[in-house]
């Protein structure tokens, strides 16, 4: 017989501890990646115990993957937001926007990611097949339908997307090399009027 016994929620402590394990662990892998993080590292980091972190995850690999799963909607919406209706340049040029706003605000989360991807995406392949892959062909269709449109210079938009990603993105997962580089403590400085003067100039369609 099935066991109707009701699923008791989680208590606040408990919700409390978990979010406590995952954001020290969101620290320990952006900086030592998922092969030289441990649980002893997140168990310092969140101030618990390892066995009080095995209580709540099964593993390293648990965590991981429960933070890979929550990161990647927030990933996608940069570019979920792009609308196909609007004018193609600033469309382009807020997603770019977007980005860097999401370097500024989430540098742990983006080199998260991209440890993940350096290693081969293991964990995170299904993610990028299921969810990215359609998005990311989606929207290449939309840029190349305001390309075709005269709208646009004539780019590939796969390339277009793959270096907005580069020149944003790098503000977070390069930051130590940008902090000691341009001498100084704050995400992307100067980074806005330069990457909209780039993409700007890339874009403009030719005057005929």
């Amino acid at each position: 017989m099935p066991d109707d016994t009701p699923v008791k929620a989680p208590s606040r402590i408990q919700l409390r501890n978990r979010r406590r394990i995952l954001d020290a662990a969101l620290d320990v892998f952006a900086e030592h990646g998922y092969r030289g993080a441990t649980l002893d590292q997140i168990a310092e980091a969140a101030g618990l115990s390892k066995p009080n972190i095995l209580y709540y995850f099964a593993g390293k690999e648990e965590i991981h993957v429960t933070l890979l799963n929550q990161l990647m909607e927030t990933w996608l919406d940069p570019l979920v937001e792009m609308d196909a209706g609007g004018e193609p340049l600033d469309e382009i040029l807020a997603y770019v926007q977007r980005k860097l706003d999401m370097a500024r605000d989430l540098p742990r989360e983006s080199r998260l990611f991209a440890n993940e991807i350096l290693q081969g995406a293991p964990r995170m392949a299904p993610h990028l097949k299921a969810d990215l892959k359609p998005l990311f062909d989606e929207k290449c269709h939309v840029i190349q339908r305001w390309i075709d449109a005269g709208k646009l210079a004539p780019i590939d938009p796969r390339h277009l997307i793959f270096a907005i990603w580069a020149t944003t993105q790098h503000y977070a997962d390069f930051g130590a090399q940008i902090r000691v580089l341009l001498d100084t403590d704050q995400p992307a400085p100067g980074a806005d009027p330069f990457l909209r003067t780039l993409f700007t100039n890339l874009l403009a369609p030719t005057v005929r």
